[in-house]
């Protein structure tokens, strides 16, 4: 039987490579891990049908606000509001943002600079491993959406791009 932390730690893993898909068995247990695409799951099958959704799938879903208690306001994301033509960068994976490769150091992007698909623009520390993140798209970096140190989500976009 796999722990939730050892399948968590392993979806981790499988994300930060270029593995696409993982399949382990262990006492009878069968865990099968797939990079993620428009409607891939992660299985987990201890038992007939059971499933965990994977990263991309597990966001917040709304409620039914309690007539009894104040319900708190539901915000549209700021980043959603800009220019649509803009790309986003968003974080790979849960960890810390690192503008910079050492405190001292200048920050890899700022606003204004531009970018190709192989320039880092920042570092997510996971599980005490720094992955350099790259921008994946030629243009301009219009804006930093997250701050020096902040534990980011995944997915959470990161950068604002102006493609050329």
């Amino acid at each position: 039987m796999f722990k939730l932390n050892e399948i968590k730690e392993l979806i981790q893993l499988v994300d930060q490579t270029s593995v696409q898909e993982l399949e382990i068995e262990s006492e009878g247990t069968r865990l099968s891990i797939k990079k993620p695409g428009p409607a891939e799951v992660i299985s987990y099958q201890a038992a007939p049908q059971a499933y965990i959704p994977a990263p991309q799938a597990m966001a917040p879903q709304a409620t039914q606000p309690n007539t009894n208690a104040a319900a708190p306001a539901v915000t549209q994301d700021p980043v959603e509001d800009r220019n649509s033509s803009l790309h986003k960068i968003v974080s790979p994976m849960v960890g810390t943002f690192y503008r910079s490769p050492s405190p001292e150091a200048a920050p890899f992007v700022s606003p204004g600079d531009k970018v190709n698909d192989k320039s880092t623009v920042c570092i997510i520390e996971a599980m005490k491993l720094m992955n350099e993140l790259e921008a994946e798209i030629k243009g301009e970096i219009v804006e930093v959406l997250a701050q020096n140190g902040q534990l980011v989500e995944f997915g959470q976009p990161l950068f604002l791009v102006k493609p050329e």
